[in-house]
């Protein structure tokens, strides 16, 4: 079978040589619950990562922000039946304060889980990372890695990366009003955490967060600190986005710090064309820098960014970074020089004959197999460029 999560909040089942449903289920009631990161299947459960789109809804003063609480939830990959389902805020948003315009406003709420979990088949456990509060109280589960129980769902442990941090769209515009603390940075965590083995023995988990940190904790001394090295200046759409990689020596991070400018009178935004990019290898054991790679261009290309806020991928001796600018990169794992860039941007024939056009590279990085690198060209969100186009390629860029 093939499992997948929709932004609908939906997760699906299906015969992966027909394509016929197997089972569907909807694992959170609330209706702007999404499921961002790929499921994850391990003996017979599927994990599956619930976050929402209330930082978003919430922005309007007349909106009651907000009650969403990001969870964990393991199904039988049989038949999709809930086994547990774990809430990272533990207790139910409660009617807080008014706003200035009289709306009622809840908390503690957010913390939502936008990317895969890692399994840790040794020690029983599951690792994810969350995301920041929508509304205050602010709680000490945000902006975290955290450990559970693979058998039970139970916390095992939290390590909190940054306190404080309630936020919602209303802080980055003009109304204000229901804003939890215009202070706040934004800084949770988009990127999945990484299971890794050190040259010492140790074992790491590593993630990147919108800060422009990248952390190393350490997964069996309840998230203990074992390094930390920055790549940029962080930001609402800032930092590491999406996710890194690792070939088991070094962690291969891609840096947004995207820069957007309001659209007046608009949720919308349009990316800054000279700010953001990069890309960085560290090693593993001890966060040094090994190489950096600095960003590319945009020339006259209109909504482009230089910003790399895609999740890259890496295979022996490569690594691949999609960018806002429209151009997929492989980097050359030994010293970070571009061995090859394939521009996306234009218009395609497709073998559906379905009229399309490449953009912006964001959200998910490639998949690779068997030589072939199967990549989706055109985002449009935070200021990109849209398009609508699947590509195969050959990992040399062809």
């Amino acid at each position: 079978m093939a499992f997948f999560g929709d932004l609908s909040g939906n997760v699906y089942a299906l015969n992966a040589t027909t394509g016929a449903l197997v089972w569907t289920m909807r694992p959170d009631a609330h209706p702007l619950a999404r499921i961002m990161g790929s499921v994850v299947y391990n003996s017979g459960r599927v994990y599956v990562p619930v976050a929402s789109g209330e930082e978003t809804a919430g922005a309007p003063s007349s909106y009651e922000c907000c009650r969403f609480r990001g969870s964990v939830v393991a199904l039988n990959a049989l038949n999709g039946r809930q086994i547990w389902k774990t809430y990272t805020i533990a207790e139910e948003a409660k009617a807080t304060t008014k706003n200035a315009v009289g709306t009622q406003l809840w908390g503690p709420s957010g913390a939502g889980v936008w990317s895969s979990p890692a399994v840790d088949a040794q020690r029983n456990r599951l690792y994810i990372t969350t995301g920041d509060n929508y509304s205050a109280p602010a709680t000490a589960t945000s902006d975290a890695f955290m450990a559970l129980d693979l058998d039970s769902g139970k916390i095992l442990w939290t390590k909190q990366m940054t306190s404080g941090d309630a936020w919602n769209t209303a802080c980055r515009l003009p109304d204000n009003t229901n804003c939890p603390d215009a202070k706040a940075p934004d800084f949770d965590f988009s990127s999945p955490p990484m299971l890794v083995t050190l040259t010492s023995g140790k074992r790491a988990l590593v993630a990147g967060q919108k800060s422009g940190m990248v952390h190393a904790v350490d997964p069996d001394d309840n998230g203990r600190i074992l390094w930390q090295a920055r790549v940029g200046n962080g930001g609402t759409l800032g930092g590491v986005q999406w996710g890194s990689s690792s070939d088991g020596t070094n962690v291969y991070v891609a840096l947004s710090d995207i820069v957007r400018t309001n659209i007046p009178n608009s949720l919308g935004s349009n990316a800054d064309p000279k700010q953001g990019g990069g890309m960085f290898a560290f090693k593993l054991e001890t966060g040094e820098r090994v190489w950096y790679t600095p960003p590319a261009g945009c020339g006259d290309r209109t909504r482009c960014s230089p910003a790399q806020s895609a999740a890259v991928t890496s295979i022996p001796g490569v690594v691949f970074s999609g960018s806002v600018d429209g151009h997929l990169r492989a980097y050359s794992t030994a010293d970070g020089k571009v061995i090859w860039d394939f521009d996306s941007v234009g218009p395609y024939k497709t073998v559906n004959e379905v009229p399309a056009r490449g953009g912006s590279f964001d959200g998910p990085g490639p998949a690779i197999v068997g030589g072939l690198m199967i990549v989706s060209s055109g985002y449009a969100r935070a200021g990109g460029m849209p398009g609508n186009v699947l590509l195969a390629l050959t990992v040399d860029g062809n």
